[in-house]
């Protein structure tokens, strides 16, 4: 049995600021390596749950900002890693057929969700994303991709926001793992570091226990995309990508067959908002 496992960092366990998740600026490291590290056991609580439950093989793929945050010699030694960046598949980068299930740990609410911490949705230069008219955040977007592959999600971790937005997107048969309660965007109240372990390690294994309940997200095609910015300049560049259409002052569109082409796409016009 093979698990797939999506690894944020915004849901993990007493994180409240981007300062504690920011891997660039020198004045944040020493917050941002205390709670890398607890990045990573929220992982390896993941990884142990999912082989309690019988899980053979499980890939990790590091999700957040550089993707290269997840410790390397501190990862369970039964999981794969995979970290770096660019990488086609973002977030889900390694998602393949074959896996039985995806875990999305640490992840955050969309764009725009009230007391909910550090929602965004991929980068702050976006607004919202729609797919089909309804509003998608990393979770949604994920796990569409995901049911491409014909991979239901079957857990995640993070915030009540978090808890409310995937119960409403994938249902009552996901395990959903609280970790904190967001009182705004910067302040929480939250578990220990090791009781959310401690959680998510119990949910992982029922969640392989019990994956006859879950199905993948899929919807069918074709698939309408669009992407609010937060200026026009953003979408000026946005639109430069082939096969995208500006619908809005500050909205892009795109639209396709295959969700895995509206993914790349997706990619590519908020990394050219960026004039990156």
């Amino acid at each position: 049995m093979r698990i797939y496992i999506s690894v944020d960092m915004e849901g993990i366990a007493g994180v409240v600021h981007e300062d504690q998740t920011n891997p660039i600026d020198p004045r944040c490291a020493g917050e941002y390596g205390r709670f890398r590290a607890l990045m990573t056991a929220e992982a390896n609580a993941a990884i142990e749950g999912a082989i309690a439950g019988g899980a053979t093989a499980v890939l990790v793929n590091d999700s957040h900002w550089l993707m290269r945050n997840l410790l390397a010699e501190q990862l369970h030694p039964a999981a794969q890693l995979v970290s770096g960046g660019p990488k086609t598949w973002s977030m889900m980068e390694g998602i393949e057929a074959g896996h039985d299930a995806a875990f999305f740990i640490g992840y955050h609410a969309r764009a725009g969700t009230q007391n909910a911490i550090l929602d965004h949705t991929y980068t702050d230069r976006i607004l919202d994303v729609r797919v089909n008219g309804a509003s998608l955040g990393e979770l949604g977007l994920n796990a569409l991709l995901a049911g491409t592959y014909n991979v239901p999600v079957a857990l995640i971790s993070g915030d009540q926001a978090m808890a409310a937005e995937a119960s409403q997107l994938l249902g009552p048969a996901v395990k959903i793992v609280i970790v904190k309660t967001a009182l705004s965007r910067n302040a929480a109240r939250s578990l220990s570091p090791s009781e959310a372990c401690n959680r998510i390690r119990a949910a992982a294994e029922q969640a392989v226990k019990s994956l006859s309940a879950v199905r993948p997200l899929v919807l069918p095609p074709p698939f309408a995309l669009e992407v609010d910015f937060r200026v026009t300049a953003e979408a000026d560049l946005a639109q430069m990508a082939p096969g995208v259409t500006r619908s809005g002052p500050r909205t892009v569109a795109y639209q396709h067959q295959d969700f895995r082409e509206v993914f790349r796409a997706f990619r590519t016009i908020f990394n050219l908002a960026a004039g990156e």
